[in-house]
């Protein structure tokens, strides 16, 4: 009796605490970013759009169907840059080595300022997101690598008279995340 009690308390158990201990139920996880594309910056009939890049820093939770993060973004061109914070959630589709992803994320810009037109200081304003793209699994190492395409729109970034002009940052990304 003691064996048969044995035996399904482990079974009853080990599903449970096994993929804790492996680490797969769930990882915690830190990356960088950076990303090339342009940036346009339009309102009132009017855009100017220039190369652009940006830098990053994450922090989030990777479970099998979802992940959330949290990011801080730096984004510039060579007129205007600013400083985004983002709360990330993606949807990943069932895969191997390679998964692919779709993810949204809201935000905050913070700061930022525009040099050449009208010289002045971004307004903190809300950020938005999107991000298309595939996990590339490094077999035998604690990383991750995400291949993106990513977008962000933030309007009204400042008022200037009557005009309320709108950023459109879109971009190519790369990430590298270390799992803990």
């Amino acid at each position: 009796m003691k064996l048969k009690t044995s035996i399904i308390l482990c079974s009853l158990i080990t599903p449970v605490v096994t993929p804790a201990i492996a680490n797969s139920v769930f990882d915690l996880y830190a990356g960088v970013s950076v990303g090339v594309g342009a940036q346009t910056m339009f309102g009132d009939g009017r855009d100017v759009t220039n190369t652009a890049q940006s830098f990053g820093a994450m922090f989030g939770i990777d479970v099998p169907m979802f992940r959330t993060e949290l990011e801080y973004t730096y984004i510039g061109e060579s007129d205007s840059h600013a400083n985004i914070g983002f709360a990330n959630a993606y949807f990943k589709m069932p895969s191997t080595a390679i998964r692919p992803y779709l993810g949204l994320g809201i935000g905050v810009m913070f700061s930022g300022e525009e040099n050449e037109k009208y010289n002045k200081k971004f307004d903190t304003k809300p950020a938005y997101q999107g991000m298309l793209g595939v996990t590339i699994d490094v077999p035998k190492l604690p990383f991750k690598f995400d291949v993106e395409a990513h977008a962000i729109y933030i309007p009204d970034v400042l008022r200037f008279g009557t005009e309320r002009p709108d950023i459109f940052h879109y971009e190519a990304k790369i990430k590298l995340r270390y799992l803990f």
